[in-house]
């Protein structure tokens, strides 16, 4: 048994490459070098250990396939991309072997009332702003930045119709030759810090303080709000039940391979346990 798994710890990673068979027929180590190159991670020998599961495990299931007599059957996918005889005779195997139930109209409705924010569009905002740019790592220079963006400020909330003007002015962001506009805003469309800020500041407000990012510092001023509204379960019944059969199905192919490994004579690394998505 391995200590280290039996005792919740990480696995012990080989410094070495080992040799890796599945039921007696060898993984070679250049196959495994050139699949590490799909599987990016830390170090290199973190790399090799999820190439070498990638690869026992498929080895494991070409077995299978090759017992139940299969016969590849290639497809293309919507890009014309072909599988490989390999690739067709896997999922032939996982298709036969592992019988994954629909997800039903009661499991949807229950995933959709216990995740209402995943099905609600996201708020968004009408906003412009005026940046004093400063770089990341000049204190001093943002220091001054700083103190430049908190004077331009005190400006614009004594006279709000003067915003466009200072944007004109003294922002650094190519928009302001729109006094500062930069038109509708939704998630992702700027920086974690311009985003948490935009909620906070009231539809027809400039907010109360300059607020920092990478690129400097940021007068904001929101003209408009439009809230998200909550989607009904009809229009996303579809993706809900999409996503639970997936979730299934990678659950059901893990245990289908786990019980293939335990009953196969796998040398040089350990199937079990592994959390690498080895199945697609």
């Amino acid at each position: 048994m391995d200590v280290s798994s039996a005792a919740g710890l990480k696995p012990v990673i080989p410094v070495k490459p080992t040799d890796v068979s599945v039921n007696g027929v060898s993984i070679s180590r250049e196959d495994i070098a050139r699949e590490a190159q799909n599987h990016p991670a830390a170090t290199p020998r973190e790399a090799w250990l999820s190439a070498a599961r990638a690869l026992a495990i498929r080895e494991l299931l070409l077995q299978r396939a090759r017992a139940l007599g299969l016969t590849a059957t290639p497809i293309a996918d919507d890009n014309g991309r072909r599988e490989t005889d390999d690739e067709a005779l896997v999922r032939a195997v996982i298709e036969i072997d592992v019988v994954v139930p629909s997800a039903d109209d009661a499991a949807c409705e229950r995933f959709y009332s216990q995740n209402l924010k995943r099905f609600r569009t996201p708020d968004l905002f009408a906003a412009s702003h005026i940046l004093i740019a400063a770089a990341p790592g000049d204190r001093i220079g943002r220091d001054t930045a700083r103190q430049s963006a908190e004077a331009i400020l005190a400006v614009a909330l004594e006279a709000p119709e003067l915003f466009d003007h200072l944007a004109k002015t003294h922002s650094a962001c190519p928009s302001k030759d729109l006094g500062g506009t930069l038109g509708q805003i939704g998630p992702g469309q700027t920086v974690p810090e311009f985003e948490r800020a935009l909620p906070m500041i009231p539809a027809g407000t400039i907010g109360r303080g300059p607020v920092e990012t990478r690129y400097g510092f940021h007068i904001i001023r929101v003209e408009h709000r439009e809230m998200g509204r909550q989607l009904p379960l009809e229009a996303v019944r579809e993706r809900i039940a999409q996503y639970l059969d997936e979730r299934v199905r990678r659950s059901a192919s893990h245990q289908y391979v786990a019980v293939l490994a335990g009953a196969a004579d796998i040398v040089g690394i350990d199937l079990n346990g592994s959390a690498t998505p080895l199945v697609q």
